[in-house]
């Protein structure tokens, strides 16, 4: 497998317009939209910090895992996704080694990407998504 950069840190917020007050007004990151994916059940935005990005989560509503983390561990950091050359590759090789996953075939994310995510419980307790994209 290989991983070409850290894509984003996913951080799961209560309102994406209220996340935005810290992440966009003070810190100055650029704000350049949002994207629902319905199939997740969530709206992400995208904040570009150099070759990398934060994504904010605001779930859709109260049966998207998003809604159930903040209702679980509160707002904050909800995952780190890894950017990586061939997915499909990727999770092949994870599944032989044992590793368990919650995606083994990959699905549709945010801005078209491919993305699969590997199992906490397999990573120390960290939600790790993988994500291969163009460009």
């Amino acid at each position: 497998m290989k991983i070409l950069k850290i894509d984003h840190l996913g951080i799961a917020v209560n309102n994406i317009e209220e996340g935005k007050k810290f992440w966009c007004d003070m810190l100055g990151l650029p704000f350049e939209g949002t994207e629902t994916v319905e199939a997740q059940k969530v709206t992400t935005a995208f904040l570009p910090v150099g070759e990398s990005e934060a994504e904010l989560l605001e779930a859709t509503g109260p049966e998207s895992p998003v809604a159930k983390y903040i209702e679980k561990k509160g707002q904050g950091v909800h995952h780190i996704a890894f950017r990586v050359e061939n997915i499909e590759a990727a999770l092949a090789e994870l599944k032989e080694k044992g590793v368990a996953l919650i995606d083994e075939i990959p699905r549709k994310g945010a801005g078209g990407g491919k993305i699969a995510f590997i199992h906490p419980k397999a990573t120390g307790g960290v939600l790790v998504e993988l994500c291969e994209r163009s460009g």
